[in-house]
């Protein structure tokens, strides 16, 4: 099987495209292909260039647990830079269709920067166009937050907290990502706040676990602090991996930008998928 490895400051994932192989990857293969140990290592496989329905492209993204997620932003700028570096864009803005909704990306700096509109933020996991966070108290073993949902097309908790730590995504988010209020899990982001146009977060990714960095997971905690009226509308966002400028309106319309490195271009062995 090909593969195409990128990084979003240091969230990778493996592009797989449908032409180099028969059929899409099986929610084995693709835990196999993020194994660490066992694969090639990555936090999610993308699966496209898609034929598209409502934009020029569509993308499949797979969670290292095999579950398919219905956006990721460091995904879709990976996306954006494979589609540049095969020659399939050009520095025009182009339409990528997700299960969590249609964006618009462009990418810059010779491929190293990429900007995706990632639509209008709700703060709601099952309605549209809620533009009002709401705090729920969220108990997680022995500690009590205060939790804000958030939805960019997948589902978001923001918590902001005083202290930050991998330590806290770490021990706290696993218990958060699957509480029974939250339909179909949850992405967890924890958030101090630095100023009025920075914030750092440290973020439990569903179905992947503590990652470095995540492109939807700065939209919503960005989103969530403006709401509450903590930063500006335009805020950086610090992670282990690197920063994401994100971009908001006044209707939490959110525009991201940030880096993707190329890694490497290879071949899965297929006795590793036996």
């Amino acid at each position: 099987m090909k593969f195409t490895k990128y990084h979003a400051l240091g969230n990778d994932y493996l592009m797989v495209d449908p032409k180099d192989v028969e059929q899409q990857p099986s929610e084995s293969e693709v835990i196999t292909l993020c194994h660490r140990h066992y694969g090639i290592g990555s936090d999610g496989v993308l699966f496209g260039p898609l034929p598209g329905r409502n934009g020029d492209f569509s993308l499949k993204i797979f969670n290292p647990d095999g579950s398919e997620a219905e956006k990721s932003g460091n995904g879709l700028r990976i996306f954006s830079r494979y589609l540049w570096d095969r020659k399939l864009v050009s520095n025009e803005p182009f339409l990528i269709e997700t299960p969590g909704g249609v964006v618009r990306a462009s990418v810059s700096s010779s491929g190293k920067s990429v900007t995706v509109e990632m639509g209008q933020v709700s703060f709601n996991h099952d309605a549209p166009n809620c533009l009002m966070a709401t705090a729920e108290n969220i108990q997680a073993s022995d500690k009590a937050f205060i939790g804000y949902r958030a939805d960019v097309g997948n589902p978001h908790c923001v918590i902001l907290v005083d202290e930050l730590s991998p330590d806290v995504a770490r021990k706290y988010g696993p218990l958060i990502e699957c509480q029974p209020r939250f339909n179909n899990r949850t992405n967890v982001q924890f958030v101090k706040v630095l100023g009025q146009e920075q914030i750092q977060i440290e973020i439990w990714e569903r179905g992947a676990g503590y990652t470095l960095a995540s492109g939807s997971s700065s939209v919503a905690a960005a989103a969530v602090v403006y709401c509450l009226g903590l930063c500006r509308e335009n805020i950086s966002v610090q992670m282990p991996g690197g920063i994401i400028e994100i971009a908001l309106d006044k209707q939490f319309n959110a525009v991201m930008t940030g880096a993707v490195g190329k890694i490497a271009e290879g071949n899965l062995c297929d006795e590793a998928l036996s």
